[in-house]
């Protein structure tokens, strides 16, 4: 695609799952449903099963040797993203199983499992930022943290389970960069569904805030403010519209948004 359009940049999409497989889950790819866990976490006890202490960047070098062969590949025509789950996210598939409706079981964990449902987080945390840490070092230029399950949680579930956890990542992966005395790369978060979170959002760190397509961008501006960044937020079924009407919509969409901080990009 780099080849083909005028782009102005490239991600690398390795599947959230590695992590949870990096850890010792094992997933699948079920034709007609999607990448399956074949023992997902059934209760807390499950979770002592993990590999608390895994070499990550020695389980998910594989990732880190496409971001250098594609940062090689790009010559430097556009920069290069790298890309993980949020650890909300993650935790929900781990449980799941798979996708799910609902997310009732890892909502369950959430209500019933405070403490263990914390301690989860954090191990997805730590590990998280050593992964998106050696994704830099391969190679990545800007880092996006994708919390697509984000819209499963109330406001209340959002800011326990899932804002603070976002936080540290932000945080921490910038830290570790210094102590090893490279630059800070800028950071993209993505909270799907996340709408009643944007101020929130907006004072944790990340300097580019994606946003899905069913929020309107005037009003995701007053929330998030001048200071942020906001990439989005065209509804990818616009693609479906003939050439002149997909040209109208994403100029309202660029309009809407301002001159200033904008990433032009579908909502997701």
């Amino acid at each position: 695609p780099i080849k083909r359009f005028d782009l102005d940049a490239a991600i690398i999409f390795s599947d959230i799952l590695v992590i949870p497989q990096a850890l010792g889950m094992s997933v699948e790819m079920i034709p007609g449903k999607g990448p399956t866990f074949v023992s997902p976490l059934n209760s807390p006890n499950d979770v002592k099963q993990l590999d608390h202490n895994v070499d990550v960047d020695d389980k998910l070098s594989y990732v880190y040797d496409a971001i250098t062969l594609t940062r090689h590949k790009l010559e430097g025509r556009v920069p290069l993203i790298g890309f993980a789950g949020g650890p909300w996210t993650l935790m929900a598939y781990m449980i799941e199983g798979g996708g799910s409706q609902t997310m009732a079981k890892a909502k369950q964990w959430l209500y019933q499992y405070k403490n263990e449902s914390h301690q989860l987080l954090q191990l997805l945390v730590d590990v998280t930022v050593q992964f998106l840490v050696g994704q830099v070092k391969a190679g990545a230029q800007l880092l996006q943290v994708f919390e697509s399950h984000a819209g499963y949680l109330g406001s209340a579930l959002f800011n326990e389970y899932s804002l603070q956890y976002l936080r540290d990542i932000c945080k921490n992966v910038k830290e570790k960069l210094i102590e090893a005395k490279m630059e800070p790369v800028p950071m993209i978060v993505f909270a799907r569904g996340a709408h009643y979170a944007l101020q929130e959002l907006a004072n944790i760190g990340y300097d580019v805030i994606s946003i899905d397509w069913t929020i309107d961008p005037k009003e995701a501006r007053n929330k998030i403010g001048e200071h942020v960044t906001i990439q989005g937020n065209l509804d990818p079924c616009a693609l479906y519209a003939d050439k002149v009407e997909l040209k109208q919509f994403t100029e309202q969409m660029i309009k809407s948004f301002g001159t200033q901080r904008h990433i032009a990009n579908l909502g997701h």
